[in-house]
């Protein structure tokens, strides 16, 4: 005779996390709607801090979700000097680039420019103060967890110039091809080994590289291990999201038909 089957407890976590993992909003968005009462499970307003399982049926009241199509993202062209984020040393945060008289002239979306869009506007990843390229800012936290969550795997691209041992010119002819290979795969940084990565020869004196990672200083990191020097960093593209067009120190909206 068989031994009697127990009922499993269905797994729960927070709500919070349920609702980000979902794809629903950020867990701060979330913990603010559901502070304003604006969401549901399985009918009844809920309370900070509720566990749900997967079976359990979340609702989000229209204001929620209004407010939330109210809110932008900004891709900015930033130029040598300028801090991802908060201010520090002495440097200026990108930030201070999203004025009127900044915006890009050829940005077809139809939004204008308020100074309220500033509120909680945060870069969603860093680019090094020497770097210069595509940063992400964003209001949204469903973007920003998409690009710097804990499960995020965003192609992030880059093009490179280097010099080996004192050489700037043809610079390819001059680099072994096993630390090339060892800069696609074999590195390690911080006593962890980094995920393949697709570098390449863009031209002789610039490498093209395609992380799926961000490790703080990356891309001069790796170079230092196999005897290159960065002379210039440039982000071009991050997922679906190219740089293209857009003038150093200008910026445009993210349009609501891109998708990363």
């Amino acid at each position: 005779m068989s031994a009697p089957q127990i009922p499993s407890t269905p797994l729960t976590s927070r709500l919070n996390k349920r609702m980000a993992a979902l794809g629903l909003c950020s867990r701060r968005e979330a913990d603010e709607w559901i502070a304003k009462g604006w969401v549901r499970v399985n009918g009844y307003v809920a309370e900070l801090g509720l566990q749900v399982s997967e079976s359990d049926k979340i609702e989000v009241d229209r204001g929620a979700l209004h407010q939330q199509g109210q809110q932008v993202t900004v891709i900015l062209h930033k130029p040598v000097g300028y801090v991802s984020g908060q201010a520090e040393d002495g440097h200026t945060p990108a930030i201070k680039l999203i004025t009127q008289e900044s915006h890009w002239q050829g940005d077809l979306s139809t939004l204008r420019f308020s100074p309220t869009q500033l509120r909680s506007l945060a870069p969603a990843g860093r680019l090094d103060i020497d770097s210069v390229g595509l940063l992400v800012l964003t209001q949204d936290g469903r973007i920003a967890r998409q690009l710097i969550g804990e499960d995020h795997s965003m192609e992030k691209e880059y093009l490179v110039r280097v010099e080996f041992q004192g050489i700037t010119d043809n610079v390819s002819a001059h680099f072994p091809n096993d630390k090339l290979g060892l800069l696609r795969h074999g590195l390690s940084l911080d006593g962890q080994a980094l995920l393949p990565a697709t570098v390449e020869w863009q031209n002789p004196e610039q490498l093209r590289f395609v992380l799926t990672e961000g490790k703080k200083r990356q891309i001069r990191r790796m170079c230092e291990q196999v005897g290159l020097h960065v002379v210039g960093l440039k982000r071009i593209r991050i997922g679906n999201i190219v740089l293209g067009r857009l003038p150093q120190g200008e910026w445009r909206y993210l349009s609501p038909s891109e998708r990363f």
